[in-house]
């Protein structure tokens, strides 16, 4: 919120007045920032159903950042006495609650007693997170409907905790999985994930839970990130850098100074190129060959070309499919056609909110951006892809401070800005933020994810 009337309303006048007319101005969030000494320090509550089968894998993960634990009754009980528990506080920077116990309807009266005692001690800018299993893994159609439950509860819990900026999520684990959630429940507790909520993240089996640090979980990766000159893709390429890993930045020739300033800022390698001409293909081939294969490639490059249908011309709507989606497929295809994907690695597609909600004069842009998803979908299950640890997911912004947004008539960008559970809009950091969360070499569980990075968007969502 860059503009100077967004100044004067975020001023300490400006809320006020605010106040008075009933609007309140949004939490700032919390963010990442590396002097932070590990994913998560404060007080945090851990809850359990009966029969919680996850239990003690979250309380192993918990224990590897600087929390002060307090258990429930029932953690307790099933966690035994060998784990140490903080005494209980007016004041909780997360709350945490295991529901992978439940396996009917009745039992959910559990999990409405620890959120009820315990939500308004939720500090601003805490956590949420509830664990559950699959529901379509489920053994009994009880344990299904209990089980999807917990995304109701979780969504909803996300828009009555949101206007003080905290975020709630649910991870689902797949049985087997229990090894595996622990990259996605350090990124969910920690500042890295503050603009990202009400979302439901599914963890399946993956061989690969290597540990990594958590300042520099990239060290020694090469990642390639295409639109990489601009706003959210130069964030990308900065945050990627900043996690250790060679960027190697690809941008179409006019773009040439800006992806030449950004690669020598981050030590990365610039490649000039246009995704979309009949040379690029192969030109990417030969500069990924060169340097043995990369870890990630990060479809960024986008367009748009926005019209209504009926005014839209064949060449605007062919064009932002090209390069958006068709593309972004072409390579990835020969990339991995030609064994240059390492094992281990990531695939990671940029769609958009408006790909699930769709927008009005964007019909072209909307198709482009679902079907990243789509390809997302399922390529994950690609068995050849699993058996070689690649995973493949996307993430899907919503109302981002860009100059693409700053652009916008203000009073839309206004309203734009709040029609979420937060209250206003993400920064390039944001979107970032969750693609280097699926590149870390221990999140090899997250698999088939298309993550939200929208504050919760209250349409669409």
């Amino acid at each position: 919120m860059t503009d100077r009337i967004e100044a004067a309303i975020n001023s300490n006048a400006g809320k006020k007045v605010l106040g008075a007319l009933g609007v309140n101005a949004p939490t700032e969030l919390r963010r990442y920032s590396p002097e932070q000494n590990t994913f998560f320090a404060g007080k945090l509550l851990l809850g359990a159903s009966d029969n919680a089968q996850l239990l003690d894998s979250a309380a192993t993960v918990i224990a590897q950042g600087e929390a002060q634990c307090s258990l429930t009754d029932s953690a307790k009980a099933q966690l035994g006495d060998g784990v140490s528990s903080a005494a209980d506080s007016e004041r909780y920077d997360a709350l945490v609650f295991d529901g992978s116990g439940f396996s009917e309807a009745r039992q959910l009266v559990q999990a409405y007693h620890f959120f009820h005692n315990n939500i308004r001690k939720l500090a601003p800018c805490g956590r949420i997170i509830i664990l559950g299993r699959p529901h379509l893994h489920a053994a009994t159609a009880e344990q299904a409907a209990s089980q999807r439950a917990l995304e109701g509860l979780s969504r909803s819990l996300a828009k009555e905790c949101g206007a003080r900026g905290s975020t709630a999520q649910l991870l689902t684990v797949a049985e087997g999985a229990e090894a595996n959630m622990a990259a996605a429940l350090r990124f969910f507790l920690s500042p890295k994930s503050a603009y990202i909520t009400g979302q439901v993240v599914n963890i399946s089996v993956a061989g690969n839970t290597d540990t990594v640090d958590w300042h520099k979980p990239l060290a020694g990766k090469i990642a390639l990130v295409t639109g990489v000159s601009r706003g959210i893709g130069e964030a990308i390429a900065e945050t990627l850098a900043r996690d250790g890993a060679t960027v190697v930045g690809l941008d179409v020739a006019p773009m040439e100074v800006d992806l030449a300033r950004v690669m020598a800022r981050i030590n990365g390698k610039p490649l000039v190129a246009d995704i979309t001409s009949e040379d690029a293909t192969q030109k990417i081939c030969d500069a990924v060959t060169a340097l043995g294969g990369i870890d990630m490639i990060v479809h960024n490059a986008g367009v748009t070309r926005d019209k209504t249908i009926a005014n839209m011309s064949e060449q605007q709507w062919q064009l932002t499919l090209n390069i958006n989606l068709a593309a972004a497929q072409q390579v990835t295809s020969a990339l991995l056609q030609q064994d240059l994907i390492r094992n281990g690695g990531s695939i990671v597609g940029v769609s958009s909110m408006n790909g699930i909600g769709g927008q009005r004069g964007q019909t072209n842009y909307a198709a482009s951006k679902a079907g990243v998803i789509g390809y997302v979908d399922f390529m994950s299950r690609d068995e050849t892809l699993k058996a070689k640890g690649i995973t493949v997911n996307a993430v899907a912004p919503g109302f981002i401070e860009t100059a693409m947004t700053a652009a916008i008539p203000l009073m839309t960008r206004m309203f734009g800005r709040r029609l979420n559970s937060l209250s206003q809009g993400g920064l390039p950091l944001d979107v970032a933020e969750a693609i280097a969360f699926f590149g870390n070499p221990a999140a090899r569980g997250v698999n088939g994810n298309t993550l939200r990075v929208c504050g919760q968007s209250w349409f669409g969502a």
